[in-house]
Order: structure tokens, then C-alpha cells, then sequence
């Protein structure tokens, strides 16, 4: 972490990123001596509740991260800085968004964990606009011009105070990964689901070892679970944290992966944690054999929305049909359960070099009617659009064993389930059936 110290000592000349955590109140106008090169700017940590009025002054800034301050309101100062496209106010106190606020090459906008009752409509006058994080808000509706961002493929509305989604953003050609739990949506309240039977594991049973992983939701531990009556056996625990992630609530994921039943391609819940001493709440789950990898990376701030890719990630037409398979038959299984997963990725499957592959990380997973409304139908077939760049990201990466014949009906079969028509895509049965 760069210090404030080197910074006005002159240390800095020429920096293209900056990242300043030290109690600031204050913006430090010395950070204006980096105009002739700072690209991103991180201030979170602070203890800011404004910017400069010249802000613009730092002509080649293209990220700012100001998360975790005291700002009530966007700065208008945003929108004056032309090269500016992430913007990130996580968890302020934010309450008013401008219009003005909102710079003219806006890609990239994170407003999680803020109490926002209302979007500007200029928002939808942003065609670069590709990434919307608004979970934990107090949104009760959406501005309709939002219609117009065609290039948006991720939206995060978990957490709100939604009672619809508008027809007009089911409909959006772009749209790919939506999360909208946490909202009193009539689609929640009447979704058909099947009774709760994940049985209790009490805290007691289980001896917490390493751990595993750690997401914005929570940690996971190897542990041991000694039932009464049954050989130990080696499980996996995740201890959920309480706070809004940029998904939505920790709480909805939880119930998510129980809800989604048993599948070969996920990874399977064995039982709901009762009697933690601090009352946290936790899921023991299958552990996963250390064979098992991801996929992808997280997107990058260059791609945004998209997985960034090992060089060395490569596969054969066999093991890459396969996993294809696999995941689409997840999905299928998931959608008849009355579950978008919502986030429908290559950094969230593991795979291994055969092919066998689980899709994890129900963060964004939200609940759906299991009517054949075309309400219904829309809210998969967005998913349907992930698994499209998903196919097209394993197409890319498939060095033999695939025929010009059968690379051409896999290539058709992608164009399909992209298709700026939503409700003409396929469904993942019918994915399943064109994957043979």
C-alpha cells in the first residue's frame, strides 16, 4: 500500500495506480502531481464525504474505488473526468445519485450497500454501461431508460425494495447475469419449491480444520463431522458471514444451495449447522477432491464482465463436451427446482482434466415460479445467454478431437443461446439434447 508520506515526498512520479487507506478526511491535493500518469485510484478505508471540484484534472484516471467512506452523495465531479469508466462507492452512505455524477465513458458502476430510493434517468444514457451493482439498496424501481444499455450484461438488484422486474429489462439483448433475491418479488413469494428436508447437523459433530476459501459471502474449512452411530467422514463447512455481499445476502445464498437439491454437477449440501456458540449460520457440503481446479478467473477491470482465462487452460473436444454437459445439465436441474443461479461463470466451476465439473457459489442465486409464464421463461433463458459466452469461452480453448462438422453445430447452437431475442433462445433441456 502506497503511503501518504511517499506521496508528498515526491516518491510517486509517474504511478498509474495509487491506493491510499490511511484515515483520510480529507482529498490530498497532492495526488493532482500524478495527473501525467494515475490510471486507477483506490481511496477506500477512508473517511471521505467529498471529492474535488477539479477532479477532472487527472486526465487519465479510468478507475476510482472510494468504498467504505462517508460519502452521501455521488459526486458530481465524476462526470467530468472523460476517460473515467469504473466507479466503485461500496457500502457509504449514499442517498443521492445525480445524473451529472455519472462520467460519459461509464462502464463499470458499483453502488452496493447505500441506501439509493431512486436511479437518475441519465443512467440510461451511458451506452458503454456493462456492469450495475445495486444490491442492498432501497430501490423500489428501475429507471426505464435503462432499456436503452444494450451492452449491459450483469445487473445486481439483490436486497432492495422491488416488487417487479419490469418487463423491459427481461427483455434486454445483453443481459446475462442477474441476481434480484432479498426483494418482496410476487415470483418469490409464489414460487412452487419443494419442502425443506436438509437435516441438522449439530456444531458439536464437527472438528474445523484449514481453511479452504474464502468469499465475500464467507469461509470455507476442511472439517471432520463425527455423527453419532457413523464413521467420521471429511466434509467441507462454510460459515457464512452476515453482511450484504455485491451478490446480495449471505442468508439467500444459503437457503439457495439447499433448495437446489442434489445433482451430480453441483456441489452436493449434506446438512444445515445447528448450535454455533455465536449463533452464525453454516452448511456442511461434500468436500471436493483436491483434482478439482477452477475453471477461470474472476473478470479483470479490462473485461469487466468476462472470465479471464489461464493461457495454459486447454482441452480436448472430449473432456470440453463434457463439461459443457455437465453444466447445462446443472442449470436444467436448477431451473426445473424454480433457481436461476445467477451467476453462471467459469471462475464459480471446478473441473478436472476428464471433464467432471461442479458449478458452485450460489451467491446470486435467486428463486423463481415454475410456471411456463413467459415471465418465467425470460428469467432462464438470460441464463441461457451465460451459458452461450460459457460455450463460446470453451470453444476458444478445445485443441483436438473436434470436427469442422461438430465445431459448426456447436458454434450454431452458441448463436442461438446469444440471440438478442430472449424469449427465442433455447432452453437448457434442449441444450442438453443439442450436446448429445
Amino acid at each position: 500500500m502506497d503511503t501518504l508520506a511517499k506521496l508528498r515526498a515526491g516518491q510517486l512520479t509517474g504511478l498509474k495506480r495509487l491506493d491510499l487507506s490511511c484515515g483520510l478526511t480529507e482529498f490530498p491535493e497532492e495526488i493532482f502531481q500524478l495527473a501525467d500518469s494515475l490510471e486507477i485510484l483506490n481511496l477506500s478505508g477512508n473517511a471521505l464525504c467529498s471529492l474535488p471540484h477539479d477532479l477532472h484534472r487527472l486526465t487519465h484516471l479510468r478507475v476510482l474505488f472510494c468504498s467504505d467512506n462517508l460519502f452521501t452523495t455521488l459526486p458530481e465531479c465524476l462526470g467530468q473526468c472523460a476517460q473515467l469508466s469504473m466507479v466503485g462507492f461500496k457500502a457509504n452512505r449514499i442517498t443521492d445519485v445525480p445524473g451529472a455524477a455519472l462520467p460519459p465513458q461509464l462502464r463499470w458502476l458499483i453502488l452496493t450497500d447505500n441506501h439509493i430510493s431512486q436511479l437518475p434517468d441519465e443512467l440510461g444514457r451511458r451506452p458503454l454501461l456493462q456492469k450495475l451493482m445495486l444490491a442492498g439498496n432501497r430501490l423500489q424501481a428501475l429507471p426505464r431508460s435503462l432499456a436503452g444499455c444494450e451492452r449491459l450484461e450483469l445487473i445486481r438488484l439483490a436486497s432492495n425494495q422491488l416488487r417487479e422486474l419490469p418487463d423491459w429489462l427481461l427483455a434486454m439483448p445483453g443481459l446475462s447475469w442477474l441476481a434480484y433475491s432479498g426483494n418482496p418479488l410476487a415470483d418469490k413469494l409464489n414460487a412452487e419449491h419443494a419442502p425443506d428436508s436438509t437435516p441438522n447437523i449439530d456444531w458439536t459433530e464437527l472438528e474445523l480444520a484449514q481453511p479452504l476459501g474464502e468469499g465475500a459471502s464467507g469461509v470455507i474449512y476442511q472439517a471432520i463431522w463425527r455423527a453419532p452411530g457413523q464413521a467420521q467422514r471429511a466434509v467441507a463447512v462454510k460459515l457464512y458471514k452476515g453482511a450484504i455481499t455485491s451478490d446480495g445476502s449471505p442468508l439467500d445464498e444459503m437457503h439457495a444451495c439447499i433448495a437446489a437439491g442434489q445433482h451430480p454437477n453441483l456441489i452436493n449440501v449434506l446438512g444445515r449447522v445447528v448450535g454455533h456458540p455465536q449463533h452464525q449460520a453454516a452448511l456442511v457440503m461434500e468436500l471436493i477432491a483436491p483434482s478439482f481446479r477452477n475453471l477461470a478467473g474472476l473478470p479483470s477491470l479490462e473485461s469487466c464482465s468476462r472470465d479471464v482465462y489461464a493461457d495454459s487452460t486447454r482441452f480436448n473436444a472430449d473432456s470440453a463436451l463434457r463439461l459443457a454437459r455437465g453444466i447445462a445439465s446443472a442449470a436444467a436441474h436448477l431451473h426445473a427446482q424454480g433457481i436461476c443461479h445467477g451467476d453462471l461463470y467459469g471462475h464459480n466451476i471446478l473441473f478436472n482434466d476428464q471433464g467432471e465439473c461442479l458449478l458452485g457459489d450460489f451467491g446470486a442465486a435467486c428463486l423463481h415460479a415454475t410456471d411456463d409464464s413467459p415471465h418465467t421463461r425470460a428469467l432462464q433463458r438470460i441464463e441461457v445467454r451465460a451459458f452461450g459466452i460459457l460455450l463460446g469461452e470453451l470453444l476458444q480453448r478445445i485443441d483436438s478431437g473436434l470436427s469442422d462438422q461438430q465445431r459448426a453445430a456447436l458454434q450454431h447452437l452458441q448463436t442461438r443461446c446469444m440471440q438478442p431475442e430472449v424469449l427465442a433462445r433455447p432452453d437448457f433441456v434442449e441444450i442438453c439434447r443439442a450436446l448429445g
